[in-house]
């Protein structure tokens, strides 16, 4: 069995969790909680139970694929429930000379190097801030567009590992190189 998958996913308080067309071809997860709503669907090697406040998974198949699934729909599961109650973050900074992000409607602008400012459009479902010129949060209830997002951001302009320029994630660590004047010596 799957350690990941055999355990239950708990319904945290006010938190409601419901399956849709049981029995067909296409079974849809809904998460309801105080921060909005989620679905997915779930791959048909795996069945999916709401009983006693948990969220119960378990595979029909005992193949490689039916493993992985197993603790995938199970994990999937229980960053709904996260998500719709705490919500995830990104935060991301922005560091170089004359660097700068900042927000225009629902339009993330990053100088970030180039002769135009990249523009991001921001999807619905997510919350962007830019609290300084060198910082950009990204919020939101969805944990795989969160992550999407913060990962678009950040291939606008990578960290350079000479000077550290570009786009990182906070607290990320970037490995420095020696430039040529050092190397030669």
């Amino acid at each position: 069995m799957s350690r990941i998958g055999k355990q239950p996913v708990p319904l945290p308080a006010g938190v409601k969790a419901r399956l849709e067309g049981e029995g067909g071809p296409r079974v849809t997860l809904h998460v309801e909680g105080p921060g909005g709503e989620l679905e997915q669907d779930i791959h048909h090697m795996v069945n999916v139970a709401v009983e006693g406040g948990q969220i119960l998974v378990t595979r029909r198949s005992e193949t490689r694929q039916g493993r992985a699934l197993h603790g995938l729909v199970r994990a999937l599961a229980a960053n709904m429930c996260e998500g719709v109650t705490t919500g995830f973050r990104k935060n991301l900074e922005v560091v170089g000379t004359g660097y700068a992000a900042r927000i225009d409607g629902n339009r993330l602008m990053l100088a970030v190097g180039y002769s135009t400012d990249v523009v991001l459009t921001v999807p619905p479902g997510l919350e962007v801030k830019c609290p300084t010129v060198g910082q950009i949060e990204v919020k939101g209830i969805d944990k795989q567009l969160v992550g999407d997002f913060a990962a678009r951001i950040r291939k606008a302009r990578p960290p350079e590992p000479y000077k550290g320029k570009g786009i990182r994630y906070r607290g990320e660590v970037v490995r420095r190189k020696a430039g040529k004047t050092l190397a030669g010596k």
